[in-house]
């Protein structure tokens, strides 16, 4: 049931569009020396892991799905343009691999040796949840996505990545994922409108068998991203608000539309369905959003900011070329003491 909640907007700049424009690169410059393909890698106390970061072209489309749209919600809608700069996404979705590295304490670790080392030791990390396994019985391979974890500690594993790395990584906007989602396209799904082709880019209750798969191996979209529908859900930074976008241009191009989070421990926005939904839940436009019911396994008092019971979601990271204000430094404002 959609709740509401007291939101923080970012202040917006506009640019000239139409409400129909289609998708284009055009908008901002892409700079092709910069803005490229690379591999992140990452140590710890011996453990290597890596992931690919895909360059994501800017510019403009219209947001949300349109009235005709099968499997639409009410709060898709009224589709809006909107404009992105360019930025890097992950491939695929962050997998145990690699947040193993973030929150898994070593008997032998050693201390940390460089500066980026020190600063990312000092964030606080989870400790192991004592009510289950942390990968649900789904196991904990390299290549398994993470599953189950609190917005917050998303948002405290990209805080992490930036100061090992020297990096500003964060979570997407929920504009930015659906524009990656995209890529390019105005049809329910990144193959098209054909929800009988799903099963070849995505795994969904159909096919997956009751669990999640390892990352990438369905089809890519046009820009390269894996998994973008289906497997895990994926955490955006964004807080929901159900008529957010009636509040939007409808003849101009928002630049980044999105709210920020409050300290709020739910109502925070995943996207792209999982593999326990079926195809509609999974479209480029779909939207979803945590609520209280998704800790209800969780007997301690208080309940782990850090876990959850949400075995369908989990997240991917992106990196922008030219950082908002907005958004440098922002930081999960959530706590023992936050209010569901």
């Amino acid at each position: 049931m959609p709740r509401q909640y007291a939101l923080l907007i970012i202040p917006i700049l506009l640019v000239t569009a139409t409400a129909h424009a289609q998708p284009t690169s055009k908008f901002p410059t892409i700079d092709p020396v910069n803005h490229k393909p690379y591999t992140e890698s990452l140590e710890r106390d011996g453990v290597k892991a890596s992931f690919e970061m895909l360059a994501i072209p800017g510019g403009t489309f219209l947001m949300g799905s349109p009235a005709s749209e099968k499997g639409r919600k009410e709060n898709e809608g009224p589709q809006h343009p909107v404009a992105i700069k360019p930025f890097w996404m992950a491939r695929c979705e962050v997998a145990w691999g690699e947040y193993d590295l973030f929150w898994e304490k070593k008997a032998n670790e050693k201390p940390a040796m460089s500066d980026a080392d020190k600063k990312a030791d000092a964030i606080t990390r989870p400790s192991k949840a004592n009510h289950h396994d942390i990968d649900w019985g789904y196991g904990r391979g390299k290549n398994q996505p993470v599953i189950a974890i609190h917005h917050h500690a998303a948002m405290e594993y990209c805080r992490w990545l930036s100061a090992k790395t020297g990096k500003l990584y964060r979570l997407p906007t929920e504009a930015e994922w659906e524009w990656a989602c995209r890529a390019g396209t105005t049809t329910a799904f990144s193959f098209g409108d054909d929800p009988s082709k799903i099963g070849e880019h995505a795994w969904i209750e159909t096919n997956a068998n009751d669990m999640p798969h390892p990352v990438g191996m369905k089809k890519p979209n046009a820009w390269g991203l894996h998994d973008m529908h289906g497997n895990v859900a994926e955490w955006c930074i964004d807080q929901f608000d159900a008529k957010f976008y009636g509040t939007l241009s409808f003849d101009k191009a928002t630049l980044l539309p999105m709210k920020l989070p409050d300290k709020r421990r739910f109502g925070h926005i995943v996207r792209g369905g999982s593999w326990i939904e079926p195809p509609e839940k999974c479209r480029s436009a779909s939207r979803d959003f945590s609520i209280i019911d998704w800790q209800k396994k969780d007997p301690q008092l208080p309940q782990s900011i850090w876990w959850n019971n949400a075995d369908w979601v989990g997240f991917r990271v992106v990196r922008a070329v030219d950082e908002y204000d907005a958004l440098k430094g922002l930081q999960s404002k959530i706590t023992k003491e936050s209010p569901n």
